[in-house]
């Protein structure tokens, strides 16, 4: 019997507001536990929320980048349950009325094909506190420096079919939130936390099955394989005529498996109530089109554009668009570099990029040592002849650590290529007569011998022989 997997993604994006969102506490990953916090967020009686109006602003631009229907009229309401880390005994969200509903999000599947992912609502929320289990055996310590943080919770529609879906959604749902500025979504540092809701249900079944909840999911990898893993989990227990039970299950990076956690709770369970604290968030339209006007082109766009424009593998799309300040440095680089396109996203997807990974450096790091300007420069140095690919990967590394232009390296140190044909035919003769029975082999069909004739002129020439002309003299000189 066949089954489909129905898999829904329920994504809270930590939002990058100087301060907490119903309080003034600074945000900083980091900090010395218990040391970012006030009354507010450790709910101390009588202690009063105050909206963060920069937490509304950006849960707007992440709803209009995900072409969301803003709500002109959202509410919060309070979650009641205990934990630990919740120090208030409840934690403020919006249930009823949220900031942003509908949506979708467009992706590049892997085979080429394109798909819309719907998405269900969006809403505003603050974080919890975090439980520390690793520094004793016999309890656990409370940091409260996360309570308070704002959150936007982005909940698809059950709309993905294979873990491969889910995994290029969240990707892309990252890259987007970059784009607009609204958060570093960082899984590790937990400012992208993601849990999935998955079922399986027969192909052509039109109800859905009952569905689990797969929590501590920290990595892309680990998304895809906790859902593969539950998928199969599920559909070994169909057939063997068992049931599935709704629940909340962890996932285990070490063994790849999920294990029950607990019980799934359901609304009713939570006593949800409009918070009395706070008033309703009332937008205008002119505040929301004038927030728009801000949304850049998305990476979806991006990478379409570098499809079709530039022909470029979409591996290499994928790549330069899931960074945007990657995206800049490749277009003003392309702009000025008479290179076409695939040979400039080449040079930066290879060269820039290992030399950021050497020098640990991200893309605006690097581009205060080598601008794209210096990067076009050196490309064009190549492209007109005056010096070799092998040697531009020389120069690259000096201007890295000199912060000298590619020119001026290349009249210091005599760099240019050796494109005379005059001086090449003479330093070619004069190899070819000091190797007579190499070229006799070649001429007899060793055509490898062909490469040890490039090698002598390197060596030679220093490197710096035209590769292009001396093949073909080379070639003219052997037949």
């Amino acid at each position: 019997m066949s089954y489909e997997p129905v898999i829904g993604l329920e994504v809270h994006v930590q939002l990058n507001t100087q301060t907490k969102i119903f309080c003034t506490c600074p945000l900083s990953f980091g900090l010395t536990p218990n040391t970012a916090v006030c009354p507010v967020c450790l709910g101390y009686p009588g202690a009063l929320p105050v909206l963060n109006e920069a937490a509304v602003e950006k849960a707007v631009l992440a709803g209009l980048a995900l072409n969301s229907g803003i709500n002109l009229l959202s509410r919060f309401d309070r979650k009641n349950y205990f934990y630990p880390d919740l120090p208030k005994g409840y934690q403020i969200t919006q249930n009823y009325f949220p900031i942003a509903t509908g949506g979708y999000i467009p992706v590049h599947l892997s085979d080429g094909t394109k798909r819309k992912i719907m998405i269900h609502h969006m809403h505003l929320e603050e974080d919890a506190g975090k439980l520390i289990h690793n520094e004793h055996e016999n309890f656990s310590r409370v940091d409260l420096n996360r309570a308070g943080t704002p959150l936007l919770e982005i909940v698809s529609e059950p709309d993905m079919r294979s873990s491969e879906e889910a995994y290029t959604y969240l990707r892309e749902l990252r890259t987007l939130m970059r784009y607009v500025d609204v958060s570093d979504v960082n899984l590790e540092e937990g400012s992208l936390r993601c849990d999935a809701n998955v079922s399986v249900r027969k192909v052509g079944a039109s109800e859905f099955g009952t569905k689990v909840e797969i929590k501590n999911l920290n990595s892309f990898n680990g998304i895809r394989k906790a859902i593969d893993y539950e998928i199969e989990r599920q559909i070994a227990l169909l057939e063997s005529g068992g049931t599935v039970e709704q629940e909340t299950r962890l996932f285990d990076a070490n063994k790849n498996q999920t294990f029950s956690m607990r019980s799934k709770a359901t609304a009713a369970d939570y006593r949800y109530f409009p918070e009395p604290d706070l008033v309703d968030v009332i937008l205008s339209q002119e505040k929301i089109d004038n927030w728009k006007k801000s949304i850049p082109e998305s990476p979806f766009e991006k990478r379409s554009r570098y499809l079709e424009q530039f022909s470029l593998p979409l591996n290499d799309c994928n790549t330069l668009v899931d960074d945007p300040k990657l995206a800049d440095y490749f277009e003003e680089t392309l702009q000025l570099a008479q290179q076409d396109p695939k040979k400039t996203a080449n040079w930066i997807l290879t060269e820039t990029m290992s030399r950021m990974n050497d020098q640990k450096l991200n893309i605006i790091q690097f581009s205060q040592k080598i601008t794209p300007s210096d990067t076009a420069e050196l490309l064009n140095l190549i492209h007109d002849g005056t010096i070799s690919g092998k040697i531009a990967k020389d120069v690259y590394d000096s201007m890295l650590s000199t912060g000298k232009k590619a020119s001026v390296l290349v009249e210091e140190r005599g760099l240019k290529q050796v494109s005379n044909t005059v001086e090449l035919e003479v330093l070619i003769q004069k190899i070819l007569d000091n190797n007579p029975q190499q070229v006799e082999q070649y001429k007899a069909g060793k055509d490898k011998l062909f490469g040890f004739f490039v090698g002598e002129l390197m060596k030679a020439t220093k490197g710096q022989a035209n590769p292009v002309l001396a093949n073909k003299i080379l070639k003219e000189k052997l037949q």
